[in-house]
């Protein structure tokens, strides 16, 4: 059975501050996903939690007090809305999640692509694809090694262009990194039973010319046993606008079933 398209689990409010928008909040989320027969949907604001050391300026004010005032959160009897975050792993390979918030969380998503973050999450050469690609490689075994709730954890945008912005050379680190290393990485996040976020931009999906580095992470991930999910990473009421449209290309794309899907622990 086709993989069906009934969740979106990683969305912004107005708290992340790289939202900020009046119009995100919780509510229109929740309109969002009834509009969408979504039956599933998980609220992950930016968090670096005050207990753990190294918090960037910018993570600072997005402490646990701060995006828990999204709590309650709205309820419906058609969509389960789940409380989630998405947290960071600084250039050391510390996690902005404590153990003592674990059970916080319905849901935990971790970027190892925000190497936009310069002296953050990394201290490379602006230009230097090479270096980005082991640091890429580095960091997937950094979370590897973590300790996590990985059956509550998902990785977001694994091929996001954050990697490195300048003239598409993101799409170069892609390419240097082996089908070995993301086996290797893959098989690993399967045996630990964390999610892979399908998070795609629509013009990436419908370039022909990138599409084969963009989906050979996933399709690897796919032989190698991984779950995915779906997220939007909406950050603005406009950006949930083409949801559905990505998500059903990237769903085709990799040719996913039921069987592909990752479920939270409560689900399986």
């Amino acid at each position: 059975m086709r993989f069906v398209i009934d969740h979106d689990l990683h969305m912004h409010s107005q708290l992340s501050d790289c939202s900020s928008d009046p119009l995100q909040t919780p509510q229109a989320l929740l309109e969002y996903a009834e509009e969408n027969n979504l039956s599933t949907l998980c609220l992950t604001d930016h968090y670096w939690d005050s207990l753990v050391p190294g918090a960037s300026w910018w993570y600072q004010p997005q402490n646990y007090d701060h995006i828990a005032k999204s709590l309650p959160l709205p309820r419906s009897s058609k969509v389960r809305f789940l409380f989630g975050c998405e947290t960071d792993m600084d250039k050391f390979g510390t996690i902005g999640v404590p153990k003592e918030r674990f059970d916080d969380f319905d849901f935990i998503i971790v970027p190892l692509s925000h190497l936009h973050m310069d002296t953050f999450t990394h201290d490379l050469p602006h230009d230097d694809v090479p270096a980005r690609a082991r640091h890429l490689m580095k960091r997937m075994e950094q979370f590897l090694a973590a300790d996590l709730p990985f059956g509550k954890v998902g990785i977001a945008h694994f091929t996001c262009s954050l990697i490195m912005y300048d003239e598409k050379r993101y799409l170069q680190v892609l390419d240097m990194i082996p089908d070995e290393a993301y086996a290797h990485f893959f098989k690993a996040c399967a045996e630990k039973g964390c999610g892979i976020e399908l998070n795609m931009e629509l013009k990436e999906l419908k370039d022909e010319q990138i599409l084969p580095t963009i989906l050979r992470p996933y399709r690897i991930a796919k032989a190698q046993g991984c779950k995915f999910y779906l997220g939007s990473d909406t950050h603005h009421p406009r950006d949930s606008e083409r949801a559905m449209e990505r998500f059903n290309l990237m769903v085709d794309l990799l040719e996913l079933t039921e069987d592909d899907k990752f479920r939270l622990p409560n689900e399986q």
